[in-house]
């Protein structure tokens, strides 16, 4: 039998370089002087894959998120990683924003992977395998093509390339 080449398109997001990012946001929160005296925070929710920012007012929350955002960027954190929800009121007249971290690829968006694959008419073969793609062929550059492929489509979601062999 002909040798088998394979990798794995997935959604994933070191959950190590998200918690070092917001540290080093609280840390720029602490000596910012628009800061000073503010109840702003930024808080990382392990568990649940969640930043919550809070912030004393709009303006406050808006310079919050530019801070979270520059910080996660620095640390090679895609932008479509962050799920940002509309902000509500908390107590004291304080703004309360939760920040969903995206990882994993949902169904809809692995079924467009596999359908624009399939449409290309590449000799490769793509199936879903949980919440991440794997394809495979008997050419490494029919699985190149597959790569650019998919890293030319306007997806919403982060997507990495991993266990090519």
């Amino acid at each position: 039998m002909a040798q088998q080449y394979s990798f794995d398109i997935v959604s994933e997001i070191d959950l190590q370089e998200v918690d070092n990012a917001v540290n080093q946001a609280l840390k720029e929160l602490s000596t910012r002087f628009d800061f000073k005296g503010s109840k702003s925070t930024v808080e990382f929710l392990k568990t649940d894959k969640k930043i919550r920012l809070t912030a004393d007012d709009d303006m406050k929350l808006r310079n919050l998120q530019d801070i979270l955002k520059t910080r996660i960027a620095g640390r090679k954190i895609s932008m479509k990683a962050l799920d940002f929800k509309p902000a509500e009121k908390a107590f004291e007249g304080t703004l309360r924003q939760d920040v969903t971290l995206i990882s994993g690829i949902e169904q809809d968006h692995s079924k467009q992977i596999v359908r624009a694959i399939k449409d290309a008419k590449l000799k490769v073969q793509a199936s879903i395998q949980g919440e991440q793609v794997r394809v495979t062929s008997k050419s490494k550059d029919d699985l190149q093509t597959a790569i650019q492929l998919v890293k030319s489509m306007p997806l919403s979601i982060p997507v990495q390339f991993t266990n090519y062999r």
